[in-house]
């Protein structure tokens, strides 16, 4: 059994549960143990960057010292948000390559009595450990339900191949190790020339046409293809892709039903894993028709409300109501 300690990210148990319920699932045939970091906080996603170099560093940073205090042996982390993995890479790699940044975010940390030793916790993405440590004899070991007919266009997104710091991808624009793994479990790998193209990020709320624009390409693309869905590694691409997919139709007049699933509810499928372990319909566009194709049985995604059109501009405070004055609660009263 191969121990690693995990950071989940704010979205594994919310947004992205299916992704989380999938990991937890495929873990045990590939005797992989994962122990959550305790008292483990947000990595700030990409706002805090762009505010203040040195406390965003320091938020991020205070995960790693808590990894490196209960390490207990294990010195890898694994992130399986792209996000979450790219921000904790950056903070490790930036602080061992420049002295003052370091100084500075222990100096900060010290508030909280931690200390980060740069260079000590080697932070993985979960795809990196199952196809570069698990590795893919093992992985086909557990296949007992091949994927074979299903057409699927792998998607990595634009933040886990980039910047490589430890040079475990095979290629920083066009990345095999996802086409390996889907490979692997018998389903039919499309070549998809936009898999590491980006989906948006946060332009759903700041500049929805932007954004859609780029959810469009990449579904768009993904159909031209002919692929029966895609299958991602990162909580903010399944969300972009799957839950915005309807309001980017809108946008563009089109119909486009394209199901966005992880990696790892396929594995899971694979492995023979029930379907009610794996997240399964939790997802806005359904996944039911393609996985049929298979001969799996998967349920309908649940009800949900549309989400409420933002008013456009970025968001302001209400003006506070006035209080009213004495005289005009006495005028009241007496009408």
């Amino acid at each position: 059994m191969s121990e690693y300690l995990l950071y989940p990210g704010c979205s594994m148990e919310s947004s992205a549960k299916a992704y989380y319920e999938s990991m937890m699932a495929i873990c045990k045939p590939l005797d992989i143990s994962l122990k959550e970091i305790d008292d483990w906080n947000c990595c700030g996603a990409t706002e805090y960057l762009s505010l203040d170099i040195i406390p965003a560093y320091a938020l991020i940073s205070r995960n790693l010292a808590l990894a490196e205090k209960q390490a207990n042996g294990t010195k890898t982390v694994i992130a399986p948000c792209s996000a979450c993995y790219l921000n904790l890479s950056k903070a490790d790699h930036y602080m061992q390559e420049d002295k003052s940044l370091d100084k500075k975010i222990n100096e900060a940390l010290a508030a909280g009595d931690l200390h980060y030793t740069a260079g000590t916790v080697a932070v993985r993405h979960l795809l990196d450990v199952i196809v570069n440590e698990v590795g893919l004899d093992k992985v086909k070991e557990k296949v007992v339900k091949p994927l074979s007919g299903l057409r699927v266009a792998p998607y990595l997104g634009c933040m886990l191949p980039r910047p490589d710091y430890e040079k475990r991808y095979s290629d920083s624009e066009h990345p095999d190790e996802l086409d390996n793994l889907l490979a692997a479990l018998g389903a039919e790998v499309i070549d998809f020339p936009l898999k590491t193209h980006c989906c948006g990020g946060h332009m759903t709320q700041i500049g929805p046409s932007t954004a859609f624009e780029m959810i469009y390409r990449l579904i768009a693309a993904a159909d031209r293809y002919k692929a029966d869905l895609i299958v991602t590694v990162c909580p903010m691409c399944q969300m972009n892709l799957d839950a915005f997919q309807d309001q980017m139709n809108g946008y563009y007049k089109t119909n486009f039903k394209m199901p966005v699933l992880f990696f790892t509810q396929l594995m899971g499928v694979a492995f023979g894993e029930k379907v009610e372990k794996l997240g399964f319909g939790s997802e806005f566009v359904s996944a039911r028709e393609a996985m049929s194709r298979i001969g799996v049985s998967t349920p309908e995604p649940q009800a949900t409300a549309k989400p409420v059109k933002k008013p456009s501009g970025l968001p302001m405070p209400q003006p506070l109501k006035k209080a009213k004055s004495n005289a005009i609660k006495t005028e009241e009263a007496n009408q």
